[in-house]
């Protein structure tokens, strides 16, 4: 019998792969994005409203035993807290950890039913330490942990595991679409900024999706049942420096 995972934001990049993998491992994969997907079973759902995800999930969990949460969905932003007027300040937190706060509450009433499940949270390395010209969504990512972390210790007695993956620099469209954006307003040779990043890692290289999709399959699995409220770098050493 297949087991059965939601992903939020799995129509590209990281979430895409996320699918794929999960897929291929027998897993009936439900996608919860604004945008369709050409794999898995695709529910149309905006993470910012609360009703609507609390909606979608009650859906899926009325027929099926969620076992796996992978709150996935968000956007990056870049600038100092000066340079972050209020709606785009609001438009970060309502995305990246309003949108985890209403999968994770809405898929908890089915795990602990069943007495298992694995949440995972897609944070980041700024989960870790400070980047320049990041301030509302190192914030973001921040909060990503600190829900892993409090998620694992206010349900461990219900088999319910939490962890939170911190991906370093991973190429996926959100990555060029933040280097575009950066060489539009800075005038930079895209080429030169891409090897640069890839420079700043002590692995020489970018990190790729399907990478971080073996972590979460993994902390998803039983091979993990006793990793709880941690945060897994996946960065290419970078943290480590």
């Amino acid at each position: 019998m297949k087991k059965t995972c939601i992903v939020t934001g799995g129509s590209s990049g990281i979430g895409f792969s996320i699918m794929e993998l999960f897929i291929k491992n027998n897993y009936q994969v439900f996608n919860l994005d604004i945008q369709p997907s050409s794999i898995g079973i695709f529910k149309q759902c905006d993470v910012t409203n609360v009703k609507q995800v609390e909606s979608v999930i009650h859906e899926i969990s009325n027929k099926h035993t969620v076992d796996v949460l992978v709150s996935n969905a968000g956007i990056h932003f870049s600038g100092n807290i000066e340079n972050t007027n209020e709606e785009e300040f609001d438009r970060v937190l309502n995305i990246n950890v309003k949108g985890a706060y209403a999968a994770v509450k809405a898929v908890l009433p089915s795990m602990k039913s069943n007495k298992a499940g694995s949440i995972i949270l897609m944070a980041s390395d700024q989960a870790l330490i400070a980047k320049q010209n990041s301030f509302a969504y190192n914030m973001s990512k921040a909060a990503l942990a600190s829900i892993a972390k409090t998620t694992a210790l206010d349900y461990a007695s219900y088999n319910i595991r939490s962890n939170a993956v911190c991906p370093g620099t991973i190429e996926t469209p959100l990555y060029h679409q933040a280097i575009n954006n950066y060489c539009a307003r800075s005038g930079e040779n895209k080429d030169k900024i891409h090897q640069e990043e890839a420079e700043l890692q002590p692995l020489g290289r970018l990190g790729q999706p399907e990478e971080v999709a073996e972590l979460v399959l993994f902390l998803a699995s039983d091979k993990a049942k006793f990793i709880t409220g941690s945060l897994q770098v996946i960065d290419g050493g970078y943290t480590a420096q």
